[in-house]
């Protein structure tokens, strides 16, 4: 049982979000010392986790708050399987929550923290430093996630689904040339409408874009989507919604340690959106697995939350 807690908050959080983090906090003080620090940017993140790095780290937020630590401890090589994060969930997405069973009531989440045992994950790295936690997807979703950042304030997790419908319906599709362990395995002459990395299972608050992945298997999950014309378009987003997109004809899922896109010469860019963060146009991305580099607290009979 852990006896020492930093709980990590991001000063951004809303009144209702904090709220729920008091009472989660009640929770864990009945058993253990916690420490509460508010932190609004990268640098007090990594200071608290600097200044308090003998304590378990107990993070409240969702996959960018994850991202952001790992992706400091990462760099830092201070990474440890050993010492496991908890986690309280807030926010829209929470979606490597929802992979690992974790409950999205932070109270509930709270006594997981208390009560739970660390799984050992996975992350991936791209070529340009970046930590995956949960997933990466690149075309449709990443423009979805660009168009749903805007609405997320008003709209929620409804934002994705919304983002996600304008895009799918605005654009021609990408040309990419896709690897998966030094394979091509799709060739930038179909255009491609979503190709998605999962290390997690879902995206955009609980979307099944890689119904079958483990975070613990030293393997990404890679979904090829080349679904052409608007009536394809609509079917494939439908399956989406509740994971059977993978069952398409149209849809292809390959499974590797490394993977590799790229767009041929002269050819327009494509985004990618890591854990949430939407990136500007790049013409190339790859990612290595980690395998088993760090842990999470989850309850022993963890099932993926919906």
């Amino acid at each position: 049982m852990p006896q020492e807690l930093l709980v990590v908050v991001n000063e951004g959080a809303g009144s209702t979000e904090l709220a729920a983090v008091d009472k989660a906090v009640e929770v864990l003080r009945r058993v253990a010392d916690v420490i509460v620090v508010r932190t609004a940017d990268l640098d007090a993140l990594g200071a608290a986790l600097r200044v308090h790095r003998e304590r378990l780290t107990v993070l409240a937020g969702g996959d960018g708050s994850l991202h952001a630590a790992v992706q400091l401890l990462f760099n830092a090589h201070l990474l440890d399987p050993g010492r496991p994060f908890g986690l309280l969930p807030l926010g829209t997405g929470n979606d490597l929550a929802r992979t690992l069973g974790i409950p999205l009531d932070p109270v509930s989440a709270a006594e997981t923290v208390l009560d739970g045992r660390p799984r050992t994950l996975d992350i991936a790295v791209d070529d340009t430093g970046e930590v995956l936690v949960n997933a990466a997807h690149a075309g449709v979703g990443a423009e979805a996630g660009r168009l749903a950042s805007g609405w997320k304030p008003t709209l929620g997790v409804a934002a994705y689904p919304l983002g996600g419908l304008v895009a799918g319906f605005s654009s021609e599709g990408w040309a990419m040339d896709v690897e998966v362990d030094g394979v091509r395995v799709h060739d930038a002459g179909q255009p491609i409408l979503m190709l998605g990395v999962g290390n997690g299972r879902s995206i955009g608050g609980g979307t099944p874009l890689a119904p079958n992945a483990e975070p613990d298997d030293g393997l990404l999950d890679v979904v090829v989507a080349a679904v052409h014309g608007p009536r394809n378009r609509y079917a494939y987003g439908m399956a989406l919604r509740d994971g059977v997109h993978i069952r398409r004809e149209d849809v292809r899922v390959h499974r590797g340690r490394h993977v590799s896109l790229s767009v041929p010469e002269g050819a327009e860019g494509f985004r990618v959106n890591t854990d949430g963060e939407v990136s500007d146009l790049v013409h190339h991305r790859s990612w290595e697995v980690h395998q088993g580099v760090w842990s999470v607290l989850v309850s022993g009979s963890a099932r993926a939350v919906w």
